[in-house]
């Protein structure tokens, strides 16, 4: 297997197109930088499309598709879907200029160390394998650099496209896909101690002795499974009662109920059915969890510097501000009024409200996680300038509903951004003016509309 067969990047369309973004995009060769006979075979807006990509290209498909072990589609079909892909890669990168789209070095090569880690390799192992694939380092980095401008291009234009509505997230919450969705999985252990329905007054009260002696067992910390070996009559009984991993709607009523309020280690008191006695332990529980997080509720003062203003100037300003207010002089949000140059606080004081973990950059975060409540912080620096804060109070908050919420919108807009994405291409393209050089190169689909846009360019 090859570097290029390696290096896999998110999937980009149907058909061939898993195996179009395997190869990365762009790819080069030893042998295509040195071939001297070449011709164009697109025009793609103020771009073109070269034989020698194409070729590439398609050998590195070719090999992608033969490594997997999958029927390729014919080769002239083939040869079409490489080049429209060459295209919409060609618009991609020139609307990523255009937005002055950059890759920093540092960014590149974290991207390039993951390829390395991800295969296993030291950087001189990885350097091995790109000779062996006839690919200079140089020629790497470019294809990597050209493929994550791709990637930042689409999820930029696509992401602005998709709008997920509090009426969506609520349709799907309330649908049956959306109660299964949201509700955890338990692995469950069962106990079944038996009788019937119709059984008399005494062998009921024997059935139900018997589960509350197994329950006062469980309780105290004997092994369930091996209570389940010894005591159940149910059918995973020999298997120490193990029920698998189940949601919760996946389960019986009777089930779900019993095991409502039920904590990872507990036992179910006993309940009936029509089978027996029933005791339920959860072992392990996975999904939907409460979410409690430390909420902190703080305020703030910015000072930015200025040509008139250095960090030195800055800091002693903070200082003498957080002086006079530990000193009763001065109250925080009237400082915070006067001088703040934090212009969505200001006029609040700086107050920042209650906030959640991760909401502030590092900075701000440490000093604030650091502060006990009721005290200022020294001076410190963030990327915005100089900054004070006052802790005011901290408190537990359940955000249980409010991630649901923020993990079912994820979906939804993950669901939707394929087939933006499909038609966001598809738009990029129609809009293009691209002229295909060779007629047996042409999709049939396409060479209509770019004949047309191609006459009307002309006239």
């Amino acid at each position: 297997m090859t570097i290029m067969q390696m290096f896999n990047f998110p999937r980009r369309g149907a058909l061939v197109a898993a195996a179009l973004c395997a190869c990365c995009a762009l790819a080069l060769s030893a042998q295509a930088q040195v071939q001297k006979l070449d011709r164009v075979v697109a025009v793609v807006d103020d771009d073109v499309v070269m034989a020698s990509e194409l070729q590439q290209r398609m050998n590195t498909i070719t090999q992608q598709i033969a490594a997997q072990n999958v029927q390729a589609p014919p080769i002239d079909i083939l040869r079409r879907q490489v080049l429209e892909q060459l295209i919409i890669e060609r618009l991609q990168l020139q609307m990523g200029a255009r937005a002055g789209v950059t890759i920093p070095e540092e960014e590149l090569d974290q991207a390039i160390a993951r390829v390395q880690q991800n295969m296993n390799v030291s950087p001189a192992e990885f350097q091995q394998k790109l000779e062996a694939d006839g690919i200079s380092n140089n020629a790497f980095r470019q294809q990597i650099r050209q493929e994550m401008i791709i990637r930042r291009v689409e999820q930029g234009s696509v992401a602005r496209r998709i709008q997920i509505t509090d009426q969506d997230i609520n349709n799907f919450l309330r649908s049956k896909e959306g109660e299964f969705w949201k509700s955890p999985q338990y692995q469950l252990g069962h106990i079944l101690i038996p009788v019937g329905s119709s059984a008399p007054a005494e062998e009921v009260a024997a059935a139900r002795a018997k589960a509350d002696e197994v329950y006062e067992k469980a309780t105290k910390g004997e092994d369930f499974r091996a209570l389940a070996i010894s005591n159940s009559a149910g059918q995973n009984a020999l298997q120490g009662g193990d029920l698998g991993w189940r949601k919760t709607v996946e389960l019986p009523t009777l089930f779900s109920d019993a095991l409502d309020g039920v904590k990872v280690g507990e036992t179910t008191k006993p309940f009936r059915s029509d089978a027996g006695f029933h005791l339920l332990k959860i072992h392990e529980q996975r999904g939907a969890t409460e979410q409690v997080v430390e909420q902190t509720k703080v305020r703030h003062i910015l000072v930015k510097t200025s040509a008139i203003r250095d960090d030195d100037a800055a800091y002693k300003l903070l200082v003498d501000l957080r002086s006079k207010i530990e000193a009763g002089e001065l109250k925080f949000e009237d400082a915070a009024k006067e001088n703040s140059e934090d212009i969505g606080t200001m006029l609040q004081g700086g107050d920042l409200g209650w906030s959640n973990p991760g909401q502030f950059v590092p900075e701000f975060t440490q000093a604030m996680d650091n502060t006990p409540v009721g005290e200022i912080t020294m001076p410190f620096r963030s990327q915005f300038g100089w900054h004070i804060l006052q802790v005011e109070g901290r408190r537990q908050q359940d955000m249980t509903d409010q991630y649901i919420r923020n993990q079912a919108a994820n979906l939804l807009r993950n669901r939707r951004y394929e087939e933006e994405l499909q038609n966001w291409r598809q738009e990029i393209r129609d809009q293009a003016y691209v002229e295909i050089k060779l007629p047996e190169l042409q999709d049939p689909s396409q060479s209509a509309s770019d004949d047309a846009k191609g006459t009307s360019e002309r006239q």
